[in-house]
């Protein structure tokens, strides 16, 4: 039995860009995707894309599940979307972002050479199980424009070897190709005080936790994922840094915080 992957998208007058997205899971070559749609209540045509998406591929083997309802912001939505997710694992993918090649998910399942270890865990009912699979599986990212036009390779890289101190240099995985055991996820949910890196938090929470069951990172050294820039980060970037300096006190401790982000100015300078 192959691995059940969640895709989470997470929607709010996203018509511009949603096709992009609902095309990429649509041409994935791996059958045994469930996409989980949450729309904040859009009020412009992007549930009509998704509805011709469902309809488009009532023939084929990957669920869609389409919960729309008001929200207290992205990531509440993101808790939901965990909370909906049955997968063995899961990832998000929003609205403008796409799997970087059709074959995409087929690569990253052949990488982790996933066991079936269901009979003995519970690991899809949210419990932490007897499952000894990957963590975290992660790649690399490349940045398209709006109109999903190749822009760059992401600066920061996936490490080889990746730890919950990693992101003391930054967020060196992007949140859309760091896919998550799903019963480590629906334990570690994110946490709303934080408005634009909530994202970076729960990257470092749910590395912790598996830390300390000693579960391992997989590294496919593949890219995964198209990320459109103007996301809302990108958007908010002088806030998003403060909140990021905060989250990197808390974690690592202000003078590990402040040094890094020292580093981060200097490395600005030097790169123009």
């Amino acid at each position: 039995m192959n691995p059940l992957i969640s895709i989470i998208t997470v929607t709010y007058n996203a018509e511009p860009t949603i096709e992009r997205t609902l095309q990429s899971v649509e041409q994935q070559t791996y059958p045994h995707i469930e996409h989980i749609i949450i729309d904040g209540c859009s009020t412009d045509h992007t549930l009509s894309h998704v509805q011709r998406y469902v309809e488009r591929n009532g023939e084929k083997s990957h669920l869609i599940r389409v919960v729309r309802e008001p929200d207290n912001g992205l990531y509440d939505a993101m808790n939901k979307g965990i909370q909906q997710a049955t997968g063995d694992y899961l990832v998000f993918l929003n609205a403008g972002d796409k799997l970087h090649e059709p074959t995409t998910i087929e690569q990253i399942v052949d990488k982790m050479k996933w066991k079936n270890d269901r009979a003995r865990s519970t690991s899809f009912r949210g419990s932490l199980g007897w499952s000894r699979n990957y963590a975290v599986v992660y790649g690399e990212t490349d940045w398209v424009d709006d109109k999903g036009n190749f822009l760059r390779h992401r600066r920061l890289q996936a490490p080889e070897k990746l730890t919950s101190k990693s992101f003391l240099q930054g967020m060196l995985v992007c949140h859309q190709s760091f896919y998550v055991r799903t019963d480590i996820a629906k334990r570690t949910p994110y946490n709303l005080a934080y408005r634009y890196s909530a994202d970076y938090d729960w990257c470092i929470r749910i590395m912790q936790r598996a830390e300390k069951r000693r579960l391992r990172f997989l590294n496919t050294g593949l890219i995964l994922t198209d990320y459109l820039s103007e996301g809302l980060t990108t958007k908010n970037h002088r806030r998003s840094l403060v909140e990021r300096l905060r989250l990197m006190a808390h974690h690592y401790g202000w003078p590990s915080a402040l040094a890094a982000h020292l580093w981060f100015v200097v490395r600005a300078v030097i790169k123009r």
